[in-house]
């Protein structure tokens, strides 16, 4: 078997569409016998699906991924592990334990997804928020309009009340792709394009409910750095993985730390948070 994780300072580097290296991994018998670092050679999923199919890639582990990558992959016969961050070696050793979840494709450009994990819990958290699959808001009300159901491609700019820019398709020179009304993107993002006509461009205000949701504060909980092994070399601000009680990984971030105890916080990074969004339409089919 062969792996290959899109790569960055050994790290999962998080766009696939613009990684510029994947790491390599030889397998056999659940087992890593060798790596090596190549560079993609190209850009736009469909380069790159090209370039693993020529390396007989089995699986791809990464980050971020739209829909027409994840279709390319799969016309390549790639195993596809979207949503995984963190440490690339680690993600390998986790894959072949069993422990990725794929989210399928996601909406990484302005938030993370939900993550495949790496740092086992102790059943921790099992009441954790983000429960939307991808993360990208799947929970939302049912969107309604001409596009519902098709591939869009969309640019984008985002940024907070103050003005302060998060995320920008135009930055990274790619538009968007994403199949509307599929839950792939937040609920206020995919009702404002799922009635848009190609060429037009609109700015939307969302509110916590349409994007990222409120603070969950069941979401913070606290644990005895004795039933997680590990934990007592956890710094506040990282973020780690746990698992829930049917053995899923998901992401939280270490929030507080004393001698006995440790405090995680598994709310999206934006929950709670209002959201300004300029979407310019750029193809429709």
């Amino acid at each position: 078997m062969r792996i290959a994780v899109t790569y960055e300072n050994g790290e999962i580097f998080q766009h696939f569409g613009h990684t510029e290296t994947f790491k390599i991994y030889e397998v056999r018998d659940g087992r890593v016998l060798s790596s090596e670092v190549i560079s993609s050679n190209g850009s736009g999923h469909g380069a790159l699906a090209n370039l693993l199919g020529n390396h007989a890639i089995d699986v791809v582990i990464c980050g971020g991924i739209g829909g027409g990558a994840q279709a390319a992959l799969e016309s390549q016969g790639i195993e596809l592990c979207a949503g995984a961050s963190g440490n690339a070696d680690e993600a390998v050793e986790a894959y072949l334990r069993g422990e990725l979840i794929n989210t399928g494709a996601n909406c990484d450009h302005h938030g993370e997804g939900r993550s495949c994990g790496h740092h086992e819990g102790d059943n921790c958290g099992d009441s954790c928020g983000s429960d939307c699959g991808s993360g990208c808001g799947g929970c939302g009300p049912t969107v309604s309009g001409k596009n519902v159901g098709k591939t869009c491609r969309t640019h984008y700019r985002g940024t907070f009340n103050d003005g302060t820019q998060f995320d920008s398709s135009y930055d990274r020179g790619e538009p968007l792709e994403f199949v509307c009304g599929a839950g792939m993107m937040i609920p206020g993002y995919d009702a404002a394009v799922a009635n848009m006509e190609v060429g037009e461009t609109i700015q939307i205000h969302l509110m916590p409910a349409e994007a990222y949701g409120e603070v969950n504060p069941d979401a913070i909980f606290t644990v005895m750095m004795a039933q997680l092994p590990g934990s007592e070399s956890l710094t506040v601000g990282e973020q780690v993985y746990l698992q829930n009680v049917q053995g899923q990984p998901f992401p939280v971030k270490v929030i507080a730390k004393d001698e006995h105890t440790i405090t995680f916080d598994a709310n999206h990074e934006m929950a709670g948070k209002e959201l300004n969004f300029t979407i310019e339409l750029v193809e429709v089919r």
